[in-house]
């Protein structure tokens, strides 16, 4: 068996879709005011002087601190529902079933938050390692359940979960800097639906 990993925002869909869903899960005045509160940590990572996960840290900070979990499930659900389906690839879904048809393990491996993602990829019956939002008393507490899953993160808990010796040969799609690492534990490249 084989190992296809798939990063999500990007590669599966036409579009980054992390601020979308804050804006699907929070409502128009709030991420407006969110927008306000932003803008100077905005400011700094379009100057680079903070990482794409120091300000999506910052997103779900000011975004969700307090959120019931219920809510953000519902969200989550309703948006995998409804947005989702607009903005997926068309190469990503063919090729996601082509790698189930030979009957290789799929897993969307992003740093999306599982709270939408859990849907889509329960949906299209696929694995899922993604950030987690933590949970207190059954409220959102404005920070991520462990590391975001980025970077060297992506390998990290692919290799926890999915030992490389399990599999004969492992497939890796993605589309920035943060899918590096996760593609080169691969034999089979693809970046930006290009062979790398």
């Amino acid at each position: 068996m084989n190992l296809a990993l798939f990063d999500f925002d990007g590669t599966i869909t036409t579009r980054e879709m992390y601020v979308d869903f804050v804006r699907h899960a929070i409502g128009p005045k709030r991420f407006a005011l969110g927008r306000v509160r932003l803008a100077p940590h905005y400011l700094a990572y379009r100057m680079r002087l903070l990482s794409g996960s120091s300000i999506r840290a910052k997103i779900v900070a000011i975004g969700f601190t307090g959120m019931s979990e219920t809510e953000a499930r519902n969200a989550g659900e309703s948006f995998a529902q409804t947005v989702l389906p607009q903005v997926l690839r068309p190469v990503a879904m063919e090729r996601i079933a082509w790698h189930k048809e030979r009957g290789d393990r799929v897993v969307v491996v992003s740093g999306g938050l599982e709270t939408y993602l859990e849907h889509w990829c329960r949906t299209h019956e696929v694995d899922l390692l993604g950030s987690r939002l933590a949970v207190r008393d059954g409220r959102l507490t404005g920070l991520y359940d462990g590391e975001q899953c980025v970077g060297p993160e992506k390998v990290r808990r692919v290799r926890e979960r999915y030992p490389e010796s399990d599999y004969d040969c492992i497939y890796a799609y993605g589309d920035t800097h943060e899918d590096l690492a996760m593609l080169e534990m691969a034999q089979h490249q693809t970046y930006r639906w290009q062979s790398a």
